[in-house]
This record gives structure tokens, C-alpha cells and sequence, in this order.
């Protein structure tokens, strides 16, 4: 008969403790103390807090083994997830990876409903944070599905996530952001611009980036971002992305010149998109969507000068031949390019083909810079002076009626 020699949750904890280096002993003491008084609260802190820190990750599958799965079910369920999401990382092969959060998935309570049966009664879905534990690992396992390449298994695990998500009333914040990041890694491994852009900020608006990406990696996710914004053929507005504070990461670095072209397309400014075009070969992806990139460009120009256009009532109109000195295109392919903003619903108004002229009343709405601030400010000065004027010649109409009246 196999006798255990394994030594029990409290003797590892010890043996732990007296091997730790020094800045790691108070740690062990720490969590071997609230094991043994059963302050499973603040084990279950203790722990987050340990595997968080930069020089624990040798100990921590060991941990997660030798301890962690003999006391799990006195944890809370999402900080249990959260521990095994860090965990993970420590395994050097992806599928090990895999395994092991498939394992802590596997202990994790159902969060769904029970139905009634003919001869059981049905089942509430359980409470909080089963639900959102639930959804976090499953955004784990998705996420090493898609390091192994496997995008299908992938998707079914975000869209079951996504679904769980769906169906609570509030949600943490470290939950929505286990699933934005992996949905989008896999949209940006789909090379889909559009959905890896919009998942991509509202990671960044879930997590605390200066506690959670280092220097490296926020500077990448700008990057990334700069891409997917000019890239995206649904994305015409990069004012969230210019008022990110990530995109100062970029500031002084060998990507500088992208965070510029990102200011020169929410402005239309085409000069400035033609110097800095010589940098595309720096950037094969964007050096091979030029002509996509300059047809884009035209159209953030195009919203610019009817931006810019008087708001005194004076000139309505805009010509073909005043849009194409705007857009640096020839007369001939104007009409195309309003045809274009027109559809994409960058700008409403009616086209005079006959008399090669637009009428623009509106613009997609957008973050402004300085300049563009001074302009909405002249605009509204004159049609204050324009309101004030109507309404002198309202009054003084008023009074020739009243005249007139008084005559008769």
C-alpha cells in the first residue's frame, strides 16, 4: 500500500517560508498566518497580491499545486480565476497553458440556469461573482486557443463569454477586460481592423495601463492602434484615440511620425499626409494600402473644408472645383469622392451633378484640435452677429407694421 508523504497545506507553506529569499519571507509568513487563523479573505488578497509581484513567478505553479487546488473552494471563485490567469503565464508551452486553465475551468460552478424537470425542481443562475468568474476564464481559455492557432475554438469561447457578459446587470471591470483583450488579439490576428480597434480601447478603458503594461507594451498597443485606425474602412474618427493617453507613448520614439499622421487625418490635412507618406516603407502594411490611405485622407479633407465653410448663409454651395482644390483631386473624380462620404455617412447634403455643385448641412461629429476649435468659434460669432441681425430687422418691421396700423 502507497503511503502520502506529502507534506500537509501548512508544513509546504512553512518549508516555503524558510527557503523564500529574504524579500519574500514577510509573503510567505503572510499567507501561511491567514491560512492557519482561516481569514480566507485575506488569503485569497494575500494571494492576488503575491502572484502579481514581478520576482514570484518561479513559485508560482508549484503554488497553485501544492496549495492553491487543496483550499480553492474557500476562495472566491473570480479571484481564484484571476490567480490562475497569472499562473498560466508561467507555463513555456502555450498547450500547457491551455490545460492548466481548462482544469481550474473544470472546478468552476455552472453560472447558468437549472431547468425544472418532471421530477426536480429548476435552479436559479447562481449569484455573484460565479457568473463573472465564469466569463473570465473563459476570455483565458480563449486566449490560449488563439496562441495555439486555434481561431475557431477561439471564437465559440468569446462568443460564449460575450453572452454570459451580456446577461449581467454589473460586471468588473478585470472581467471586461479579460475579454476585450483576447477579443481583440483575435480580431487582430483576423487582420480585421474595425472590431480589433474597438475592442482594443475599451481594454485600455477597463484596466489600469500604468500598473498593468510597462513602457514596451503600451507603446505597442499604440501602434497597434495608430494601424488599425487608419487602416479600418469603417473609421473616420480617431478623436477617442487622440485623447488616449497612450498615444503620448509614441512621443519621441521611432513610431513618432505615425502618431503625427493620426493628427494629420483627423484634421484632413493632405500636405501633411504627403510628407510624412515617405515614411511608409517603414511600415510595409501601410506602404501597401497607400491608395486606400490617400482616398481616406481626401474624405477626412473633404469633411474639413465643409467644416470650415461660413456659416453667414453667404455660400451655401460648394463646387466641384473648390472640393477639388481642397482634396488636391482632379474635378473629375469629386463627384465619386462625395458619393463616397455620402455612403459612408461622413456627410449628409444634396449633390447638383448638372451644375457640378454640393450642399453640405452636416459632418460627422469629431474630437477638435486648437485649430479647429478657433474656426467653430468664428463660426459662432458670425452667426450670432447673423441672429442679431435678423432680429434688428425683425423689430424694425415690427414697428413699421405697428405704424402702419396706427396710421390707418
Amino acid at each position: 500500500m502507497d503511503i502520502d508523504t506529502a507534506p500537509g497545506p501548512s508544513t509546504w507553506l512553512e518549508q516555503q517560508e524558510i527557503a523564500a529569499p529574504s524579500e519574500l519571507k514577510d509573503w510567505w509568513t503572510r499567507i501561511r498566518s491567514a491560512y492557519e487563523r482561516k481569514l480566507w479573505h485575506n488569503l485569497t488578497v494575500a494571494l492576488t497580491e503575491f502572484v502579481f509581484l514581478p520576482n514570484t513567478g518561479p513559485y508560482q505553479i508549484e503554488l497553485f499545486e501544492k496549495f492553491i487546488v487543496a483550499i480553492s473552494s474557500k476562495l472566491n471563485e473570480l479571484r481564484l480565476v484571476e490567480i490562475a490567469r497569472r499562473v498560466g503565464r508561467e507555463y513555456s508551452d502555450p498547450a500547457l497553458t491551455l490545460q492548466f486553465l481548462q482544469s481550474v475551468h473544470s472546478r468552476l460552478p455552472s453560472p447558468y440556469p437549472v431547468p425544472a424537470t418532471e421530477d426536480t425542481l429548476g435552479q436559479p443562475a447562481p449569484p455573484h461573482p460565479i457568473p463573472e468568474a465564469y466569463a473570465l476564464s473563459l476570455s483565458s481559455i480563449a486566449y490560449a486557443q488563439l496562441l495555439l492557432g486555434d481561431l475557431t475554438a477561439c471564437k465559440k469561447s468569446l462568443d460564449e463569454c460575450e453572452t454570459l457578459l451580456d446577461e449581467q446587470d454589473s460586471v468588473e471591470p478585470v472581467v471586461y477586460a479579460g475579454y476585450y483583450g483576447a477579443a481583440g488579439d483575435y480580431y487582430k490576428v483576423k487582420a480585421d481592423y474595425g472590431p480589433y480597434y474597438k475592442n482594443a480601447l475599451l481594454y485600455l478603458a477597463c484596466v489600469d495601463v500604468e500598473r498593468e503594461l510597462n513602457q514596451e507594451e503600451r507603446k505597442a498597443r499604440a501602434h497597434d492602434l495608430c494601424i488599425a485606425a487608419l487602416l479600418g474602412d469603417t473609421i473616420y474618427n480617431f478623436g477617442e484615440l487622440m485623447q488616449h493617453p497612450i498615444l503620448q507613448t509614441l512621443t519621441a520614439t521611432e513610431y513618432e511620425w505615425i502618431k503625427d499622421l493620426i493628427g494629420a487625418f483627423n484634421s484632413g490635412a493632405i500636405g501633411k499626409f504627403e510628407v510624412l507618406a515617405v515614411q511608409f516603407p517603414r511600415e510595409p502594411i501601410l506602404e501597401a494600402s497607400l491608395s486606400f490611405l490617400r482616398q481616406k485622407i481626401c474624405l477626412m479633407a473633404l469633411i474639413q473644408t465643409a467644416f470650415e465653410r461660413p456659416r453667414d448663409g453667404s455660400s451655401r454651395l460648394m463646387t466641384f472645383q473648390s472640393v477639388a482644390a481642397a482634396t488636391r483631386l482632379p474635378v473629375h473624380e469629386v463627384e465619386h469622392l462625395i458619393m463616397k462620404a455620402l455612403s459612408l455617412g461622413l456627410i449628409r447634403g444634396t449633390l447638383d451633378q448638372v451644375d457640378a455643385t454640393v450642399d453640405i448641412t452636416w459632418v460627422q461629429p469629431r474630437v477638435l484640435e486648437t485649430a479647429q476649435l478657433e474656426t467653430l468659434a468664428q463660426q459662432i460669432d458670425a452667426w450670432c452677429e447673423s441672429v442679431g441681425r435678423v432680429e434688428k430687422q425683425v423689430e424694425q418691421e415690427r414697428i413699421v407694421a405697428k405704424e402702419a396700423v396706427l396710421v390707418e
